[in-house]
């Protein structure tokens, strides 16, 4: 019995410790499904039609839902922290021998007195020093445009590489007049912006930390 209560431990324990690896066609990073899109018209004239008509005052950017806008990667991060700390403490007690009748009071021929010192002394340093960046281009597609103008895009992109695969998810808000001539906006410009780039196969999993380095890192491990 103990032994299969530590048994299923085990495996709750190493159940904890596997990732599920990230696959594609995520249903949030889908494109805009057909029937979202607005009825196409039916044809009015022998020239002009009004489904494929194009605003001669426009300057053809993305501004309707199903378009696409390719956001240019530029994200740069760098972050310094340190933190140190001492503590000292230092307690002294002494209790002189008490007086009973003017004669100081004893057992087995040792005076009662007391005196007591305490030394503590805790130190403490750390320092953290992280820097990324990422740079490269995905196109999105636009999911929905709000009453005040902000177009929600969303878009992943996946590469199958001889190792593995790489992929990059980027979803936020853009304004319109940020949006360049050639449908095309920095990632410095999302409001709300959710950007995630990393990979499966065997070089992504040459780089993660097995479940035993995470056991002894966790909470669990009390040494």
């Amino acid at each position: 019995m103990t032994r299969s209560l530590l048994l299923a431990a085990l495996v709750l324990v190493l159940s904890g410790c596997v990732t599920k690896a990230p696959k594609p066609d995520n249903p949030y990073f889908a494109p805009i499904p057909a029937q979202s899109y607005e009825t196409v018209p039916p044809a009015n004239g022998s020239i002009y039609q009004a489904a494929t008509s194009i605003n001669l005052y426009g300057d053809g950017r993305a501004l309707r839902i199903g378009d696409v806008i390719t956001v240019l990667l530029s994200e740069k991060t760098q972050s310094t922290k340190s933190a140190s700390t001492d503590v000292d403490k230092s307690n002294q007690i002494n209790l002189p021998q008490p007086q009973l009748f003017g004669r100081g009071l004893s057992a087995f021929g040792s005076p009662l007195s007391l005196s007591a010192q305490s030394d503590s002394a805790f130190a403490s340093e750390g320092s953290s020093d992280m820097s990324n960046s990422l740079s490269g281009s995905i196109t999105v597609t636009v999911h929905e445009v709000r009453p005040n103008g902000l177009l929600l895009v969303k878009g992943e992109k996946w590469l199958t590489l001889n190792q593995g695969d790489e992929y990059i998810r980027v979803s936020g808000m853009v304004r319109a007049r940020d949006v360049a001539a050639d449908n095309t906006v920095s990632s410095t410009k999302l409001a709300d912006a959710r950007i995630a780039y990393s990979g499966t196969g065997a070089v992504h999993d040459s780089n993660v930390m097995g479940w035993l380095g995470k056991f002894f890192i966790s909470p669990f491990w009390l040494f």
